[in-house]
């Protein structure tokens, strides 16, 4: 006998827009956490006497929990529902951050960061749950507002350096006002009676499905992505990510040795271009409808400004040609950043959302790994090694874009015709 019965709570407009508004604040305190301690963390190690090599590797540990969890913690969540699971992993990164603050030997600091790579997806079922509670037309703006949100907390001046026993402190106390929020959002939520059919990802039972059910579950919808047609975007968002990263790696010390800037100036540039990312998110609303709500034709226009900014910054002959490549490339690396999810969603469908997010998590822990290795091997060539490389690489996502055009093509106008 079957044992799923229906237990939606259809939200209507106003209560989702509260509702929308409290993952807002959950991804800003998530973030606001994460920024009274991981600046202070190379400081911390260091203290505790840790060599530069052990301090690498320990680093190296995030990285990698992070490539193999994703995928997991996202498939977890279309199982048991984003609220519970969002709930736990707020709890449980939160308390990695705590022993970190009392880790006093390195043993200690490599505990803790077992907990934090691996339960640190708020900010991504955050993500599905919004997109479980807007429409497919929506879903880029919110998911632009809800990225500014966040970006907010790099360019205030939370943190005071007072240690990384007081920074830890205030992410617990983040963490808790986090939970709050969520608490306000009931477990079982659609968008409206002609919509998902099942909008907060989980299945429900009469009965609470055992773990056994659950593992099952999760392995079905990671096997169920495996052996999708996803694998042509997941390597677009990887080659942008490694491009990007290029572009940041040598940042500072390329603009140094290329215009003698001072690291000072050239931090402040950094603040700025910070500030431009944080108010980027709300030009989402406007582009959208400008472009007929075609995240494929704002992803590949995207791309290619990101391409050409990128290109100019490593020709650059002047500072002032790196101002504007870096004013631009902003905007262009946050639609972006939103075309890619939204378009991730549309071709992989909605009720594996938290696995789709969560593989594309995985994708950019890849693109952490390579990216050092790629900036190294550049860098030694020349100082625009780094940027021009990074460039090769977003060209060649723009032309996989263009070759696999009409699928994207199809699928969008299918999204259209739906709303």
């Amino acid at each position: 006998m079957d044992t799923k019965v229906s237990a939606i709570v259809f939200t209507p407009a106003g209560k989702r827009s509260r509702f929308i508004t409290c993952l807002y604040a959950v991804g800003f305190l998530d973030l606001f956490g994460v920024s009274m301690v991981v600046p202070l963390l190379s400081h911390h190690i260091k203290s505790l006497g840790v060599s530069p090599t052990a301090a690498g590797v320990i680093g190296s540990l995030y990285g990698i929990l992070q490539f193999f969890s994703s995928t997991l913690v996202g498939s977890w969540s279309d199982v048991v529902g984003r609220r519970h699971s969002l709930l736990v992993c707020i709890l449980l990164s939160s308390l990695g951050y705590g022993l970190l603050g009392l880790s006093t030997n390195m043993y200690l600091f490599a505990i803790a960061r077992i907990p934090v790579g691996i339960f640190k997806h708020s900010i991504s079922i955050s993500k599905a749950l919004l997109s479980d509670l807007v429409t497919e037309r929506d879903r880029p703006l919110v998911i632009g507002q809800f990225n500014s949100a966040s970006g907010l907390v790099w360019i205030l001046p939370w943190n005071d350096n007072s240690g990384l026993n007081k920074g830890s402190l205030s992410t617990g106390a983040a963490a808790v006002h986090s939970n709050e929020f969520v608490e306000m959002i009931p477990e079982n939520m659609q968008l409206n009676q002609e919509s998902k059919p099942i909008a907060n990802g989980s299945q429900h039972y009469k009965t609470p499905p055992s773990l056994w059910t659950e593992v099952a579950s999760v392995l079905r919808k990671m096997m169920k992505i495996a052996c999708s047609e996803l694998w042509d975007i997941f390597l677009v968002r990887m080659l942008m990510a490694i491009a990007l990263m290029l572009y940041y790696s040598n940042f500072v010390l390329g603009i140094e040795e290329r215009f003698g800037i001072k690291p000072k100036v050239t931090g402040y540039l950094l603040s700025y271009s910070s500030i431009l990312g944080a108010l980027a998110g709300f030009i989402i609303g406007p582009i959208t409808r400008l472009y007929m709500y075609n995240t494929y034709r704002m992803l590949l226009h995207s791309s290619i400004l990101t391409f050409s900014l990128i290109l100019l910054h490593s020709a650059a002959s002047t500072i002032w040609l790196v101002v504007v490549s870096s004013t631009f490339l902003e905007f262009s690396t946050t639609i972006g950043r939103t075309c890619i999810i939204d378009l991730e969603l549309t071709l992989g469908g909605n009720q594996a959302s938290g696995t789709l997010l969560g593989v594309g998590q995985s994708v950019t822990s890849v693109a952490r790994i390579f990216a050092p290795l790629l900036s190294g091997i550049a860098q030694e060539i020349s100082p625009c090694g780094p940027p021009l490389l990074g460039a090769l690489l977003a060209l060649s996502a723009v032309m996989m874009m263009f070759i696999n055009q009409r699928r994207y093509c199809v699928h969008t106008d299918s999204k259209l015709k739906r709303q």
